[in-house]
């Protein structure tokens, strides 16, 4: 793990039963790098290592890791993917987005569609949005008595940590952008003809309760960071500071873990391809 990685999750991970406010949390701050062109090209040298690191996971077999993103409208979660996994081979990744649950996913408990697509062994799974949605939206939104929110904390938990107990490690960031800066991207939707498609008038009944989404997610990193899943607030504002401190904790996780590519019952130089 190099220095930066140990440096980055030292600064951006919530500590087990740590409160925060999101308020101190600077979604502008790069001060952990240097020139923007040279973390650009940094962060693609770490998509090809994320990519090595993960064809070793899929040879093994045996392993899963899961990064979940969630973050308001506009905070770059496609993005993110897009800079951090766009080298790896698409047989050892997965990414699902969550949009509103289906009429059979309503007639089951809330976590039923997340355990249904979580990453097989040897494989990345990449939740954009995920079951944290249930207490965001859910609580901001009132789509649950609020007894029923407060039960989801701790459910979700021990259901991360049957995740972890079961040979997948959890990597969870939250992308932490301003309202200004939700702003100008929402009105970049607007403005721009090829991105159209991506404005929601939604979106705009959401910022209205910018303050209950902040406090809403203010109590899920205090409520779900745990030993075993713990939380990133990453600063979003800009985007190669935002790809490059995930791309960097991928990398050193997947280092962490290890991988390593399976040894054969039999010896090469026996054999010869005519």
């Amino acid at each position: 793990m190099t220095d930066l990685a140990k440096t980055l999750i030292k600064k951006l991970r919530v500590d087990p039963g740590e409160k925060i406010r999101l308020r101190d949390r600077d979604p502008r701050d790069k001060s952990l790098f240097g020139d923007e062109q040279e973390t650009k090209a940094s962060t693609a040298a770490l998509a090809k290592d994320i990519d090595t690191l993960q064809d070793r996971l899929y040879a093994e077999g045996s392993r899963a890791l899961l990064v979940i993103l969630q973050g308001t409208d506009t905070s770059g979660k496609d993005g993110t993917i897009r800079s951090v996994f766009n080298a790896t081979g698409p047989l050892g990744v997965s990414v699902h987005a969550f949009g509103p649950p289906s009429k059979l996913e309503l007639e089951h408990d809330y976590l039923w569609r997340v355990h249904a697509v979580c990453p097989r062994r040897g494989t990345i799974g990449i939740f954009n949005r995920s079951h944290y949605e249930d207490v965001l939206i859910g609580k901001v939104k009132k789509l649950a008595p609020e007894k029923v929110i407060e039960q989801r904390y701790e459910q979700i938990n021990a259901f991360e940590k049957m995740l972890t107990e079961n040979g997948t490690t959890i990597l969870k960031f939250m992308l932490h952008i301003s309202k200004d800066e939700q702003k100008e991207r929402l009105q970049d939707r607007l403005e721009e003809p090829a991105k159209n498609w991506k404005f929601n008038p939604g979106d705009l009944e959401d910022r209205e309760h910018w303050d209950d989404y902040q406090d809403a997610y203010e109590t899920m990193l205090h409520r779900c960071s745990t030993e075993w899943a713990p939380w990133h607030v990453i600063p979003a504002d800009r985007k190669w500071v935002r790809n490059a401190a995930v791309a960097n904790i991928v990398k050193a996780t997947l280092e962490e873990m290890d991988p390593q590519y399976p040894k054969v019952a039999w010896d090469p130089k026996d054999y010869e391809v005519r």
